[in-house]
């Protein structure tokens, strides 16, 4: 743009940031943003209101909801139909979990979203200029366009038993990278796939009971597909495999 020609590429980079933050104070209108820019942006955020173990801060967010409800307006305006495949991929998985964010916090002090009849399957949000339901979003956006099964270690629906929520959003250009690194962070936490080696027993989450067909779809049985990302600490061939319950306590730091 000959409007920012004459300045340099590093404060170019930060421009979306700086857009943001005037934003949030009120000073500044932001241009609608581009998947890389809205990803920075969003990973600014999350590090403010995200703990390391993936818990938000929905009290601070519900005392001060600008930065918020600015990342929520361009979830909002965001041109999909312009975007490269990776680049709605990277909008979209960060849409699903900025949206989930800010329908808690309008609904902030909550115990769990499972109390909030229709919250992934009635509840409308508008997201790239469309009205979806979080179901919606998650099936024809990601899961059914994309058929890549890390998207379920990436989607986090405020609950203890989701997957952590990371501090960085996702951004195209890394994002192949991004899902691999989260699917061996979620698939070694000894929270979420659990090991018993004394009894030669694995229980893992409901999520690969509710989406078999996703995980089995590249051939794999779940194990199997759970040991790709264990390295080092594979589950040993014979372990038998059944599922814990399901956390919906929201992911709150405040418990």
């Amino acid at each position: 743009m000959l409007l920012f020609g004459f300045l340099t590429p590093s404060f170019r980079r930060l421009l979306p940031l700086l857009l943001l933050a005037g934003v949030a104070t009120g000073t500044m209108a932001a241009p609608a943003p581009d998947a890389e820019s809205l990803a920075a942006a969003t990973s600014v955020f999350l590090r403010q209101y995200v703990s390391p173990e993936g818990n938000v801060n929905y009290k601070a967010l519900k005392a001060r909801p600008a930065a918020l409800q600015t990342l929520l307006r361009q979830v909002k305006t965001f041109n999909a139909k312009a975007a490269t495949a990776a680049e709605r991929k990277a909008f979209y998985l960060n849409a699903y979990n900025l949206t989930v964010i800010g329908a808690v916090v309008e609904r902030y002090p909550l115990q769990s979203v499972m109390k909030v009849p229709g919250f992934f399957d009635k509840n409308l949000y508008l997201v790239a200029g469309e009205k979806l339901t979080l179901n919606n979003l998650e099936a024809t956006r990601l899961r059914q366009p994309y058929n890549d099964p890390r998207i379920h270690f990436a989607l986090v629906c405020a609950a203890v038993g989701c997957p952590r929520l990371s501090r960085e959003a996702y951004a195209p250009a890394t994002l192949d990278a991004q899902l691999t690194a989260q699917a061996r962070r979620v698939l070694t936490n000894p929270e979420f796939i659990r090991v018993d080696a004394g009894a030669k027993k694995v229980l893992v989450s409901e999520i690969f009971k509710w989406y078999a067909d996703d995980f089995k779809a590249g051939g794999k049985a779940t194990v199997a597909y759970i040991n790709q990302f264990r390295g080092a600490q594979p589950i040993p061939a014979g372990f038998t495999t059944d599922y814990y319950a399901y956390d919906w306590t929201l992911n709150d730091q405040a418990r």
